[in-house]
């Protein structure tokens, strides 16, 4: 049990790590360095969510396609649906998404990142669900840590641009760490809904991999592939593909 509450804890703490550099760094991220970052988020993510999730759905399944293929068409539904029904503001962007709503800059931006969030928590959450069904508790916290490692440039990516649009270093720090909060909430729902529906268990995984990769598509390769610096981003991608797969098969 302790093991499971440390890897459930584990990304919000590389989300807070991140965010902690708005003390470290006078002026906002530079554009190679953050084109870099979402890259290297983005190659984690799909990494993730194909060999720690699709892959064990299938075997889970007796190799059958069905709940992968379900599973993840819920998950992107999912995020789809919450992307359409809650206002929020991407980062860079100067319209807001979703409902109207009289929220300030700041707290759409939050709500943004909330949405971001969630899918990683599901994931993490899933994986210590499947324990014992297929999955090892090295493999759960492999997913983990490589979340984790992720969750540093991005909690950086959060709080640096919180800053620059006039709160505080304390408040930027606190709205970035807090956007990470949804994770270990997400995480502990899902691995009580996962234990109390083990049959559905296969499903909950291929679903935390459409969510994730609903917010890889919708939101990540979209920024890296504005401007210029678009080679590091695809780069950055690369080796955050390569260490998520790297750490799932070694450590799996």
């Amino acid at each position: 049990m302790n093991a499971v509450i440390i890897g459930i804890l584990i990304p919000f703490a590389g989300t807070v790590l991140g965010s902690a550099c708005v003390f470290l760094m006078r002026n906002e991220i530079p554009d190679r360095l953050q084109k870099s970052m979402l890259g290297f988020t983005s190659g984690v993510m799909v990494a993730a969510s194909v060999w720690s999730l699709l892959i064990p759905s299938i075997t889970m399944s007796g190799d059958r396609i069905g709940p992968a293929a379900i599973g993840f068409l819920a998950g992107m539904g999912f995020l789809l649906l919450i992307d359409e029904l809650t206002p929020h503001l991407h980062l860079g962007a100067s319209k807001a998404e979703g409902p109207r709503s009289r929220l300030s800059r700041t707290a759409m931006l939050a709500l943004a990142v909330t949405i971001h969030n969630l899918p990683e928590g599901m994931a993490v959450g899933v994986v210590f669900a499947g324990e014992g069904h297929g999955l090892t508790l090295t493999a759960a916290l492999a997913v983990s840590v490589g979340i984790a490692i992720q969750n540093i440039p991005e909690g950086a990516i959060i709080s640096m641009p919180m800053h620059a649009e006039g709160n505080s270093r304390w408040r930027s720090f606190l709205i970035g760490s807090l956007s990470g909060a949804v994770e270990p909430i997400g995480s502990v729902a899902i691995l009580l809904l996962a234990s109390a529906l083990g049959v559905a268990l296969p499903y909950l995984l291929a679903f935390a991999a459409g969510a994730m990769m609903y917010v890889v598509v919708e939101e990540l390769i979209p920024e890296t592939s504005q401007g210029s610096h678009t080679n590091l981003s695809t780069i950055g991608f690369a080796l955050g593909f390569v260490l998520m797969m790297a750490m799932d098969v070694l450590l799996g």
